[in-house]
């Protein structure tokens, strides 16, 4: 069961899809109402709650199939969203993203101990920095994640066409207007850094063919979280996936690494809860 919904934030109205737990036959399990772990979906730059390929309505009904409540968004001037994405930056977006746990914690059966941000590209990043500062995240799974979002959107979008953005003023990049305090943003917020500010377990999946975003990444992302003093972080490499896992082999490997781990991460949780009583 899926439902299309409106999630108001500070600067933006969001536009939303929210995935019931089925079963593989496709029934709802909504009646017994039991306690559902979370999953919301942050898409990355200039992108939409859909994917390149519809990775994240496969994603998010493939999670749904396995018991996840998930709530896939558009970002503030993204897809179906209102507001003006080139304008804020990531400050914005971290905001824009604890809006919608906000929302999401309201619905009936979710477990609060099971919230989990899966992010892709720059929404891996805007996760990360998300979970760093807000605690009702427990778990994240970063797909193919910005490490360092200032120079990385720079070279996505062009160097020289950076170079002429005038001070207080913006460029054009594919009809989204970024404006100077949007690269300032980026600037101001470091990944690697923040990181350790959060203590939940992390799965770091990268494609070994991407263009866009290094997949040398995935391993510093791992040595990083692993300097924590708590959680864990595990690592995955697709062969010959690309930034947007465009291959449906490659999507294939993709959800099932994901929704394998998060199934190990349960089990395991479990049982060391089980052995503490």
């Amino acid at each position: 069961m899926e439902h299309t919904i409106t999630i108001q934030s500070e600067n933006a109205e969001l536009a939303a899809t929210l995935h019931y737990p089925t079963d593989q036959s496709g029934g709802a399990g909504k009646a017994d109402c039991q306690r559902w772990p979370l999953i919301i979906i942050c898409h990355g730059f200039i992108g939409s709650r859909i994917g390149v390929d519809r990775l994240f309505v496969k994603a998010a009904r493939e999670f749904s199939s396995q018991g996840f409540l998930v709530l896939r968004f558009d970002y503030g001037g993204c897809g179906e969203s209102t507001g003006d994405y080139g304008a804020g930056g990531l400050d914005v977006m971290i905001e824009q993203t604890r809006s919608v746990i906000d929302y999401a914690l309201t619905i009936d059966c979710v477990d609060l101990s099971r919230v989990i941000l899966v992010g892709h590209s720059l929404g891996g990043a805007t996760a990360l920095l998300t979970a760093a500062k807000d605690n009702r995240v427990k778990t994240l799974v970063l797909w193919s994640a910005v490490a360092h979002p200032h120079n990385d959107i720079v070279r996505i979008v062009g160097k020289s066409e950076y170079e002429r953005l005038p001070l207080g003023g913006s460029i054009d990049h594919h009809g989204y207007l970024l404006t100077s305090r949007y690269f300032d943003s980026l600037s101001k917020h470091q990944p690697f850094e923040q990181l350790r500010k959060f203590n939940g377990d992390v799965l770091v999946i990268h494609g070994t063919a991407d263009d866009i975003i290094p997949v040398d990444y995935a391993p510093l992302y791992q040595k990083m979280f692993w300097m924590r003093q708590q959680g864990q972080c595990d690592i995955e490499l697709i062969y010959q996936a690309d930034h947007t896992y465009s291959t449906s082999l490659s999507t294939k490997e993709l959800l099932e690494k994901t929704t394998n781990w998060l199934a190990i991460i349960q089990k395991r949780k479990k049982e060391w809860n089980d052995w503490t009583i």
